[in-house]
């Protein structure tokens, strides 16, 4: 029985890792149809506060059903990475093209867990290098159509929320109250949507929500970003560092995807062979066999 136990693990790691891709995936499927026209739907503000709120009240009231309320003692540094991505995220999108945008998320992810990774220790194989490599060209495949001239402030946006993002995912790292400690850090993040709002609402800022929008932010909130991180951080638990960056490259092929399905876009040969690419290196980037945790895991 015990011999069966590794494989057992292995395959929970998987499965969680798989839906929260999935999740994320959908997460921007809810995103573009918010804010991608500018008289309907939400404006980042709005969409960045209702989706944080949403979150929270879920989450809060799935952790009280578990027993499992959130402590209050904990760093607040959580909760301010998950601001600084909800806000950074939806403010990009704004001035960015979905497939740039996603190169330069999702690189910037990258980037700083592997970074971290290196610094920890942890020293990649260079199978797993090759992988991240592939993985990365079949990106620059993906939305190389829309890399001219992108926008500064726009992709500094982004390249922002990807390094809070991927600090958020190294900080949940082996926690041992997934629900609480999510439901926690949304929490927290709403006074720094109030204090955001209050800023753009000085600043003369035009705010937008109908009930499309809402309806996108809550369910982008309660569904793909609360319950999608629970997903997230049950699965850091099983993943090195380098894997944890490696296996969200995929998350923009599954949005493209989701996009045909859900939006009509046309399949295109340039996303065939881009999803080849990625989700080929990720494979090659994941481990033949469970890696050795480190005492901090």
């Amino acid at each position: 029985m015990r011999s069966t136990e590794p494989n057992v693990a292995r395959a929970r790691v998987v499965a969680a890792t798989v839906i929260a891709l999935i999740a994320f995936a959908a997460n921007s499927i809810l995103c573009r149809l918010a804010l991608g026209d500018a008289s309907v739907g939400a404006d980042p503000v709005s969409f960045t506060g209702v989706r944080l709120l949403s979150g929270a009240i879920v989450l809060g009231a799935l952790a009280r059903a578990r027993s499992s309320a959130p402590e209050l003692a904990r760093s607040w540094l959580p909760a301010a990475l998950l601001f600084l991505y909800a806000a950074a995220f939806s403010f990009a999108y704004v001035s960015l093209t979905t497939g740039t945008g996603a190169l330069l998320l999702f690189g910037s992810v990258q980037l700083t867990m592997l970074a971290r990774a290196i610094v920890a220790g942890e020293r990649p194989e260079a199978r797993e290098w090759g992988g991240l490599c592939v993985a990365f060209g079949g990106l620059v495949v993906l939305v190389f159509p829309g890399l001219a001239a992108p926008s500064v402030v726009g992709s500094a946006l982004m390249i922002g929320a990807g390094a809070a993002w991927g600090a958020y995912s190294l900080v949940g790292r082996g926690v041992a109250d997934a629900v609480g400690a999510t439901a926690r850090n949304f929490a927290r993040a709403i006074p720094f949507a109030v204090a955001l709002a209050a800023i753009a609402t000085a600043l003369g800022h035009a705010f937008r929500l109908d009930a499309r929008g809402a309806a996108l932010a809550v369910s982008s909130g309660a569904l793909t970003s609360g319950l999608g991180y629970v997903v997230w951080y049950a699965a850091l638990a099983g993943l090195t560092r380098t894997h944890a960056a490696a296996v969200q490259l995929a998350v923009p092929v599954l949005a493209a995807l989701g996009g045909i399905v859900f939006l009509g876009e046309a399949l295109a040969p340039r996303l065939v062979v881009a999803s080849v690419l990625v989700l080929g290196g990720v494979a090659l980037a994941l481990p033949r066999k469970p890696a050795a945790r480190h005492p901090s895991q």
